[in-house]
C-alpha cells in the first residue's frame, strides 16, 4: 500500500480522482492514498466486518493474504488515530452561545456606487437595496474606533475596503489607512488592510499606495473577453475587459505576483469556466479565483441543479491541467483548490466558519452594522451602528450558534470541517434561515475539496 497521511481537517469518505484512490478520515482530517485492495476493504471495516467475512466477500477479486495485509494496515492507521476516528468536536457546540467573541474584522462599504453595471451584482450596482452614498471620513474613523474598542486583547485586525467600487471614494480610503496606522501605535494593534476593485480607476498612484499599505487586493474580472464583457459592462453597455486587463497585469507584476487575486464569477452562460481560469493564467496571473454565481433560479444566468455534473467535470478538468502545468513549471494558484491539510484552523473556525455576525461585520456608508456585506440592506439583520455599538444582541447569539451541528444537512457531510457549514447569507437567501445550506453550493464545494486533495496527492508523489 502507498500511504501518505497529512493531518488536517466524518467517518470515512472515499473517492477516485485522476487515477488516485483517496480515503479521507473526516474527523481527524487524515488523507490516505491507497491501493485497490485497501480501498475496497475499508467500507467493510467501517461497518464492523471481521477479516474472515471481508475475505469471503472479496475472495473472487483478491488473494486472502492481500486482504489480510490490507486489514492489518488499516488497523495500524486506526491505532495511530488517522482512520475511523471519533468526532471530538460536537462537545464544543454546547458552549457556543456562552463563548465570548471579539470583533476581528470589518468590511467597510466605502462606496455604495459603482462605475460598472455587472448583471449578477448582489449589490445592485453598489446601491445595496438603498441609496447611492459614499462613506465619509468621520464615519470611517468611527468604524475603526469601534473595531479597536471591540477587539479585546486581539492585536491583529482586518479591514476590507469594499463597494460598489472603493476607488470612487479613494481619498477617504487613503485617509482612513493613515488614521489606522496612527491608532496602531496608540492601542498596540496591527491593521491588515485589503481592497476589492473593478480596476476602472486603477492608476499608478493607486498602485503605489496599495503596494505600500494593502496586504491583499482583489481584482475583479471574469475571464475571457466575451465572458467578462457580457456580464461586466459599463452602463453604456460597453465591455470593461480591454481597459482593465493591462492595468491588472501591471498591478500583479508590481506585487511580484503575490498578495492579490484576480477574482471572477462564472454563470450558467459559461459552464466551461475552466477555460476562463486558464485564460487568466495565460495572461500571466498567478493568483486566480473564479467562483460560481449565487443567484435565485429565475435569473437567466443562475446556476441550475442540472448544471452540477457539467461544473464538476470542469473542476476535474481544471485540477488535471493544474497538475500538468505544475510539472511543466507553469504553476498558478486557484483559490478554491488551496487547502491546508497540515493543521487547519481552530475548533471554532472549523465549526462556524467566517465569523459573520460575531467576529466579522459589515459597515454601511452611514455607519450601520450588518453581519456581513451580503446582508446589507436586509433590515431584519441590522445589528446596530458604529456610534452606539451592537444593539441586537439576540441576533449575534443566533449567529454564534450557527454551526455545522445546527445544520441538518451538515451533520453527516464529509466536507463539514472544510466549509464550516457554508455561507449563512446564501442559506438565508435560498431557505430563509441561516441554519440551512445552499444546496448547489454544497455540491460544488464538495467537488472542489475532492479536487484539491487530489492535487495534493499528485504533488506529494513528486517529493
Amino acid at each position: 500500500m502507498i500511504q501518505k497521511t497529512e493531518r488536517g481537517f466524518q467517518v470515512i469518505h472515499q473517492y477516485k480522482n485522476n487515477g488516485y484512490n483517496i480515503v479521507m478520515d473526516v474527523n481527524s482530517g487524515a488523507i490516505h492514498i491507497v491501493d485497490d485492495v485497501v480501498y475496497e476493504v475499508i467500507p467493510y471495516m467501517e461497518e464492523g466486518w471481521k477479516e474472515e467475512a471481508i475475505a469471503e466477500k472479496l475472495k473472487d477479486r483478491y488473494k486472502k493474504e492481500d486482504i489480510s495485509e490490507a486489514v492489518a494496515d488499516c488497523e495500524e492507521l486506526k491505532k495511530a488515530g488517522t482512520l475511523f476516528t471519533e468526532d471530538i468536536y460536537k462537545e464544543h457546540v454546547i458552549d457556543f452561545k456562552k463563548r465570548k467573541t471579539v470583533v476581528k474584522a470589518l468590511c467597510l462599504h466605502i462606496a455604495h456606487d459603482c462605475n460598472l453595471a455587472c448583471r449578477y451584482c448582489f449589490a445592485e450596482e453598489g446601491e445595496y437595496h438603498g441609496r447611492r452614498a459614499f462613506m465619509s471620513y468621520e464615519t470611517g474613523k468611527q468604524a475603526l474606533d469601534f473595531l479597536i474598542a471591540n477587539s479585546g486583547n486581539r492585536r491583529n485586525l482586518e479591514v476590507d475596503f469594499f463597494g460598489g467600487e472603493p476607488l470612487m471614494n479613494w481619498q477617504v480610503v487613503k485617509d482612513l489607512v493613515r488614521y489606522g496606522r496612527e491608532q496602531e501605535k496608540i492601542h498596540n494593534k496591527n491593521f491588515r488592510f485589503t481592497l476589492t476593485t473593478n480596476g476602472v480607476l486603477l492608476n499608478d498612484d493607486v498602485i503605489e499606495f496599495a503596494n505600500k499599505e494593502m496586504a491583499n487586493v482583489v481584482l475583479s474580472i471574469d475571464g475571457r473577453k466575451e465572458v467578462n464583457d457580457h456580464m461586466r459592462p459599463f452602463r453604456s453597455g460597453k465591455g470593461s475587459y480591454d481597459l482593465i486587463v493591462p492595468k491588472f497585469q501591471k498591478f500583479a507584476e508590481s506585487r511580484n505576483q503575490e498578495k492579490y487575486y484576480v477574482r471572477g464569477t462564472f454563470t450558467h452562460n459559461n459552464l466551461d469556466f475552466s477555460k476562463d481560469v486558464l485564460h487568466l493564467a495565460d495572461l500571466g496571473f498567478k493568483q486566480i479565483s473564479v467562483e460560481p454565481v449565487v443567484s435565485l433560479p429565475e435569473e437567466p444566468y443562475a446556476i441550475k441543479e442540472e448544471d452540477i455534473p457539467l461544473i464538476c467535470a470542469e473542476y476535474d478538468k481544471l485540477a488535471a491541467e493544474m497538475v500538468k502545468r505544475h510539472k511543466e513549471g507553469k504553476d498558478f494558484n486557484f483559490f478554491h483548490f488551496m487547502i491546508d491539510l497540515t493543521g487547519g484552523p481552530c475548533v471554532y473556525k472549523r465549526l462556524s466558519g467566517c465569523g459573520s455576525g460575531t467576529e466579522y461585520l459589515a459597515v454601511t456608508p452611514w455607519g450601520d452594522l450588518y453581519p456581513c456585506h451580503q446582508f446589507v440592506g436586509e433590515e431584519g439583520f441590522l445589528l446596530g451602528n458604529v456610534y452606539e455599538g451592537i444593539k441586537n444582541t439576540e441576533l449575534v447569539d443566533e449567529f454564534k450558534c450557527c454551526n455545522v451541528y445546527a445544520k441538518e444537512k451538515c451533520r453527516n457531510c464529509f466536507a463539514r470541517f472544510y466549509c464550516s457549514g457554508g455561507c449563512a447569507a446564501n442559506s438565508y437567501k435560498f431557505h430563509g434561515s441561516i441554519n440551512d445550506a445552499y444546496d448547489i453550493g454544497c455540491e460544488l464545494q464538495k467537488k472542489r475539496i475532492e479536487c484539491a486533495i487530489m492535487i495534493k496527492a499528485a504533488l506529494a508523489e513528486e517529493e
